[in-house]
């Protein structure tokens, strides 16, 4: 599974609890999409996580911005992510980006609004934020590789580069919007 955070804004630590602690330490990978805010909140997700790939935010002290890139790709399971926190031209520069990389989908933070949009030529996710979500639900995304048809039937040996199968999903662990994101 890998897991997609954003916007945590804490000084000390990574402010994960309930469903979304339980997918942190899950994830095969994890992905946080900035504005952790202090280095020792970058350090406890890191050390939370299998696997961890982080970008820097606009709020996020130099330490951290030594550590991350603003703009990263990122694969799992066949699909390909450009991240990066925000784009100061909306979701057009979000997917001229995204296509400037290569990429089947682009990962966001900043707006603390969970969301998953498919209609803008390439699918744009934004986490949302699980420790500040300023009147947004607090969320977090986990996406699994999708079942791959082969006989008809649903396998339950995912294929890589079947595509991803996607929730936004509460600290409560209530899933409130799901999503596919096809290679």
């Amino acid at each position: 599974m890998l897991v997609v955070v954003s916007d945590t804004h804490s000084r000390e630590e990574s402010k994960l609890q309930g469903r979304t602690a339980e997918a942190v330490r899950e994830a095969e990978l994890v992905v946080h999409v900035g504005d952790f805010y202090r280095e020792p909140v970058l350090d406890a997700f890191e050390s939370a996580s299998r696997a961890f790939r982080g970008v820097y935010g606009n709020n996020d002290d130099a330490m951290i911005r030594e550590r991350l890139p603003e703009v990263r790709t990122v694969e799992y399971a066949g699909v390909r992510f450009a991240v990066t926190h925000r784009h100061r031209s909306g979701d057009t520069g979000l997917v001229m980006l995204g296509r400037g990389r290569d990429a089947d989908a682009v990962i966001c933070g900043h707006s603390h609004r969970p969301r998953f949009d498919d209609s803008t030529g390439l699918p744009i996710l934004n986490p949302g934020s699980h420790a500040q979500p300023r009147g947004n639900r607090p969320a977090h995304a986990e996406l699994e590789p999708a079942p791959s048809v082969g006989d008809g039937r649903d396998r339950e040996d995912p294929e890589p580069g079947a595509g991803l199968d996607g929730r936004l999903v509460t600290p409560d662990g209530e899933v409130f919007e799901e999503f596919r994101i096809e290679p």
